[in-house]
């Protein structure tokens, strides 16, 4: 199951793992999985722990199934125990990620609606854009299925084109 935290754990290991779309690097603490970012060395620099750790168990889990992810099995492996740090609005965005099918898209008044029907406070679709946006675990926290309200292709921190091509991997259809 995924943990949410406020206070930031502490990185103990970083892995670049390799993917049709470019390398992605995921970040562990001690509890989980806490980054998998697209870019990640540019964007983080410094911040990244200093220790490459390949055979960390969470990073050697996440590679296990990002290779389900790319031949369309992941279904059938354990997602990696993840660690996700940020406030409760954002967990709560990210749980209804979580839940949008491989090959389905859902707008952002839509995880709204579902976020607002889950914790009973009000959701705007610009505040769960944010919190897609702010979504630090890309590809298996799914937020590239999440697209404009008029079914447009939206808001990716990984670029738009990644975007489109995870989700004709997957086999989604577009606008």
């Amino acid at each position: 199951m995924s943990k949410t935290r406020a206070a930031p754990s502490p990185m103990v290991a970083v892995a670049d793992l390799p993917t049709p779309l470019g390398p992605m690097t995921a970040m562990a603490t001690a509890q989980g999985l806490c980054a998998l970012w697209f870019d990640a060395r540019g964007r983080a620099g410094a911040s990244l722990p200093a220790t490459d750790d390949p055979d960390h168990p969470t990073l050697r889990a996440t590679a296990t199934w990002l290779q389900a992810y790319w031949a369309g099995t992941e279904g059938d492996v354990p997602r990696p125990p993840l660690d996700l740090q940020g406030t409760a609005f954002q967990a709560a965005v990210w749980a209804a990620l979580l839940r949008i099918p491989r090959g389905q898209t859902r707008t952002y008044g839509e995880v709204a609606a579902q976020v607002q029907a889950l914790t009973g406070r009000r959701a705007v679709p610009r505040a769960t854009g944010t919190a897609c946006g702010a979504n630090p675990v890309g590809l298996i926290v799914p937020c590239h299925r999440v697209v404009g309200a008029n079914g447009a292709l939206t808001g990716f921190a990984a670029g738009l084109p990644r975007k489109q091509a995870l989700l004709v991997h997957e086999g989604a259809r577009l606008a």
